[in-house]
């Protein structure tokens, strides 16, 4: 390399303003310093595209064993999503009979529609409800303890679960109560999985819990478990503030609504409702070996930090990126990651709310309005979206 220099250091960004309003602040940081040292969280920062899928396709440099992440702390173990290579895949491949496309479309999907038909009739046509905590959450957690292997656990359990391990993961700050909570969640969640297991290999079934546990050559209960909990965290989150950005965008977007209307193809809204507001913001790297990016040294044992956020609205790649946009011509956004650690769910939200749940809201209730978007708070750093949706049902 031909010096040294680190990447600027940035002591005003706050992980508050990361928290309410981040999008202007990687606005900023694409056009002036797209490889920023940000103290407030420990990590360089990463916003461009280009950046941001290199960290992501090469894993022989860029390790998701992050030891300084406050995951394994949220979690209380090590889990699959900071591990490389063979113990990675081994322990993503011990569900992935699960998420396969053929179990998708024979088992999850059929079910899904039928949930979402319960759910849907539970909403008063007329009356302002919120959309985000009266069906966005309630039905990703309702497929979501299914496809694991936990029906038993109730929507309000799974909700509270997957939001105290999100919060703890991304507790950047090293704050002591989302950690008090996430311990509380896991004690939980260890309880009703004991259960669990006993009866999956009671009576096996084709969700991941089941397929893990009944495996000829399974790997450990402690990381079955933690593939469980990885599942809990990312399951819901996703596909709840994906179907809630979406049918946001739509609604401020009448027109490109009145299309899919027409046309049903609602699988571009889909992708655009992720891109626009990703679901995981952004995701970090250890550095195995020094290394030059943006032109700047990053030395090993440090931490970057692909925020996929940024590189989903990175102008050299997308047009007018902060529009939502369903016809936009082209849209590869990286929401879902890429290289090994590619989302193992994308097919599921795929399948469940961009080929279900949009036609049929929309079918249900072809009237919906936002009266007020203003209303609409939006909040998350390390994972993002509306945390409130209030709709009239006409």
């Amino acid at each position: 390399m031909p010096d040294h220099t680190l990447a600027p250091l940035d002591e005003t960004i706050t992980i508050d303003q990361l928290t309410t309003a981040p999008y202007p602040i990687y606005k900023r940081l694409r056009a002036e310093a797209p490889v920023t040292r940000v103290k407030s969280v420990g990590r360089t920062f990463l916003t461009r595209y280009a950046d941001c899928k290199y960290v992501k396709d090469t894993p022989a440099l860029f390790s998701s064993n992050d030891p300084n992440t406050p995951m394994k702390k949220a979690f209380q173990a090590h889990t699959l999503m900071r591990k490389d290579g063979p113990e990675h895949m081994a322990e993503r491949m011990a569900m992935a009979s699960s998420l396969m496309p053929k179990t998708i479309q024979d088992v999850w999907q059929p079910l899904y529609r039928q949930l979402a038909g319960d759910y849907l009739d539970r909403l008063p046509k007329g009356e302002i409800v919120d959309l985000h905590k009266d069906l966005s959450a309630p039905i990703a957690a309702r497929i979501l303890a299914h496809i694991l292997g936990i029906p038993e656990a109730t929507d309000e359990e799974m909700i509270f679960w997957s939001q105290a391990l999100i919060d703890g993961a991304g507790n950047f700050g090293w704050q002591p109560e989302p950690f008090v909570i996430s311990d509380h969640a896991n004690l939980e969640m260890n309880a009703l999985l004991e259960d669990a297991v006993k009866r999956v290999r009671a009576e096996p079934d084709p969700s991941a819990l089941s397929v893990m546990v009944n495996a000829e050559n399974p790997i450990p209960m402690s990381q079955i478990i933690a593939n469980i909990k990885i599942a809990i965290g990312g399951g819901i989150n996703e596909p709840r503030d994906a179907l809630s950005t979406i049918v946001y965008g739509l609604l401020t977007e009448p027109e490109q609504l009145e299309e899919l209307k027409r046309s049903q193809k609602w699988g571009p809204a889909f992708e655009e409702g992720v891109r626009w507001v990703a679901p995981i913001q952004a995701s970090s790297r250890l550095v195995l070996e020094d290394v030059e990016i943006g032109g700047f040294h990053i030395p090993r044992g440090d931490t970057v930090m692909t925020i996929q956020a940024s590189a989903n609205h990175d102008e050299d790649v997308f047009d007018h990126p902060e529009k939502f946009d369903v016809f936009r011509a082209k849209n590869p956004h990286l929401s879902f990651g890429s290289g090994p650690h590619h989302c193992a769910g994308t097919h599921v939200a795929r399948r469940t709310v961009g080929a279900v749940m949009l036609e049929m809201l929309f079918d249900r209730f072809p009237d919906i309005t936002l009266p007020d978007p203003e209303i609409v708070q939006w909040r998350g750093f390390g994972f993002r979206g509306p945390i409130n949706l209030p709709v009239k049902l006409g």
